[in-house]
């Protein structure tokens, strides 16, 4: 619901139809597509109490999860790159980040995280499975599905570091990199007002990217040995549920704008709600009358 409230804003208010809320509108729609992947299957285990998975639903929950997670990874780049050009260009800002580009940027984040995932499921699940089939996970995450596989899982492992940097890593050190020259730029305007101006359009990505890519790391970058199922279990809870339900709140309760706009249109909703809900009742007296 907060990821859609925030689509619907940038879509409605006028002052809101921005680069800057358009790559904010797309990371929404991502946000609401990433958690779809694990969060209905969980719910409906937990509802059931079955707990089961066929191998076809857990290959195509693994296939999306990577796909939306690598996508993530890009489009907050991107987004760090739109702040970057923001404050460090500011009078080239209309002529860069036209809307062409933005499009452009998108798509690119989109088509360059589908293939190697795709080719990444496809090898994990080419693996012989024996024994255990047992994950110890709400998920069918790629670490766990390697330990019940019986074959060398070795090229699989180093493989998945090799994405892991690809998609991960490539794309933190971009965003280091533009906020290192966002910082340096904010250092050097002359008022203390024009730095907290220009650092609150900043604030509510840096947080994001803190908490996603934090998780990450811990995640996929520490050593086997300091694995653990209780801990495993509770930074995937952090990065696929905790994490998308922050996101909306750090990008609303932090932004001037986008509250005003919600202030706008949370009054038009009641009406909204309020006019139907006279309709149904009107309409059903009358049927009942009838």
């Amino acid at each position: 619901m907060g990821n859609g409230i925030i689509i619907r804003i940038t879509r409605v208010d006028k002052t809101l139809q921005t680069p800057m809320y358009f790559f904010l509108a797309n990371f929404s729609f991502l946000e609401i597509c990433y958690v779809s992947t694990t969060i209905p299957k969980m719910l409906m285990n937990l509802w059931t109490q079955q707990r089961n998975i066929s191998l076809f639903e857990c290959a195509t929950q693994m296939c999306f999860f990577l796909i939306f997670g690598g996508t993530e990874c890009l489009l907050l780049a991107v987004m760090a790159y739109d702040r970057y050009v923001a404050i460090s260009n500011p009078l080239h800002y209309p002529l860069v980040m036209k809307r062409r580009v933005c499009i452009q940027l998108v798509t690119c984040s989109w088509i360059t995280g589908i293939p190697v995932p795709i080719g990444q499921m496809y090898q994990t699940y080419s693996l012989p499975f024996c024994g255990s089939n047992q994950i110890n996970l709400f998920f069918c995450g790629m670490p766990q599905v390697f330990t019940l596989a019986c074959g060398d899982t070795f090229p699989n492992e180093m493989l998945v570091y090799i994405v892991v940097v690809l998609f991960v890593t490539v794309p933190f050190l971009l965003i280091l990199g533009s906020y290192g020259k966002i910082i340096s730029t904010i250092l050097k305007l002359p008022s203390a007002t024009s730095r907290a101006k220009a650092f609150s359009t900043c604030s509510s990505h840096l947080i994001v990217v803190t908490l996603f890519f934090g998780s990450g790391f811990t995640t996929y970058f520490q050593p086997k040995s300091k694995h653990s199922s209780e801990r495993d279990r509770f930074l995937s809870l952090f990065y696929t549920i905790l994490v998308p339900v922050f996101n909306p709140m750090i990008h609303t309760l932090r932004n001037k704008d986008v509250m005003v706009a919600l202030k706008k249109l949370l009054p038009q909703c009641f009406v909204t709600l309020a006019t139907n809900f006279n309709f149904l009742c009107l309409f059903s007296f009358n049927s009942g009358v009838l």
